[in-house]
């Protein structure tokens, strides 16, 4: 049995040596690879992991803004709003003065024209009063006055009609 024992020892012996032989090739040429694979793998799957947290905090960070400036043009839109508003209430304050004052323009230029419509009809009066009565003063004495005399008799006259009617 002796044969039997060093053949096994023997076949132990080869075996060993074969498994830290083949432990040794593999960690050379097979775990280093793969250990590196699976480094590179785990380095990728981290660096997604930043990434993907970068992106999220990148957009909720854009979310924000977004909602931000939302609430800017809002809050422009209600200030363009106020504005119109406010320069719509100018505006009609300034047409409504500028047409109180053109009114009250017109009414004055009324008022100045029938004022000046009146002196003429006055005027006119009293020049076809003078006319009428020096013709009448003329066929009633049958006698002819010098015009100037007539004309300032009748200017007198209506003088102290016109000064009658003002006291009235």
């Amino acid at each position: 049995m002796l044969g039997a024992g060093k053949l096994a020892l023997g076949d132990m012996l080869f075996i060993l040596i074969s498994f830290v032989l083949l432990t040794a090739l593999v960690k050379k040429f097979a775990w280093g690879p793969v250990t590196k694979m699976m480094d590179a793998r785990s380095e990728k799957i981290s660096g997604d992991l930043d990434y993907a947290d970068q992106e999220r905090a990148r957009a909720d960070k854009l979310a924000k803004e977004r909602e931000d400036a939302l609430k800017n043009s809002r809050a422009e839109a209600i200030d363009i709003v106020n504005k119109a508003k406010e320069n719509g209430e100018d505006q009609k304050k300034t047409i409504m003065a500028d047409a109180h004052s053109e009114a009250e323009s017109v009414r004055q230029k009324a008022k100045s024209d029938a004022e000046r419509a009146k002196q003429e009809a006055m005027n006119d009066a009293q020049n076809d009063i003078a006319s009428l009565s020096l013709e009448v003063a003329s066929r009633v004495i049958s006698k002819e006055l010098n015009a100037n005399d007539q004309k300032s008799l009748i200017d007198s006259y209506i003088k102290e009609l016109t000064l009658n009617n003002e006291t009235k």
